[in-house]
């Protein structure tokens, strides 16, 4: 199998997933999501390609066979490095202010957490994380310049407060934090 991820990463593409869900044809997929037949029949046919979903039953229609797919899991992680591939020019992944910086560092700990969180469950432990998550309106590109600048200052200061290199027995833990522009309401987004 190619690398499935930019089969996936496509709003419509990801909307078609979760319908299949549970077994649709790709005109009930199409009714649901009030998008034309052919193109959800073709989506339909490249995430088959990726193996995302499988056909699991034929009706007749007619003169037609109409197929019935249904996604082969209940989720997918794509992987960081498919991530990274599909969203961001190499020479931005430098560029901490650069959108394809904040895919492959989100990507990055997608990754982490999903490994640490297998390990957790197989050794019968809890995984101890913490995310923050708000949602702030810039009056002006100055503003959101001077919020980063004071929120790099403030989380630079508590981590040299609470870092301590050399504490036996202590465990390193990373942090992200990425702001970015809040999709539209309505808009296409899966």
């Amino acid at each position: 199998m190619a690398d499935p991820s930019a089969a996936v990463l496509r709003a419509l593409r990801l909307r078609v997933l979760a319908e299949a869900a549970a077994p649709a044809s790709a005109a009930e997929i199409a009714r649901r999501l009030g998008a034309p037949r052919q193109k959800v029949a073709y989506h339909v046919r490249a995430l088959e390609r990726e193996g995302l979903v499988e056909c699991v039953e034929e009706r007749q229609r007619g003169n037609c066979t109409e197929r019935v797919v249904k996604a082969t899991a209940r989720a997918y992680l794509v992987g960081a490095d498919a991530i990274a591939r599909v969203a961001a020019d190499p020479t931005a992944a430098r560029d901490r202010l650069s959108s394809g910086y904040l895919v492959v560092a989100a990507a990055q700990a997608v990754r982490d957490v999903a490994v640490l969180r297998h390990e957790a469950e197989q050794a019968g432990k809890k995984l101890a994380t913490l995310t923050l998550e708000t949602e702030i309106r810039f009056a002006s590109a100055a503003d959101r310049a001077a919020f980063a600048e004071e929120l790099a200052n403030v989380v630079a200061a508590l981590a040299a407060k609470y870092h301590d290199g050399r504490a036996p027995g202590g465990r390193p833990h990373r942090m992200l934090v990425g702001v970015y522009p809040a999709p539209r309401q309505g808009a296409d987004h899966a």
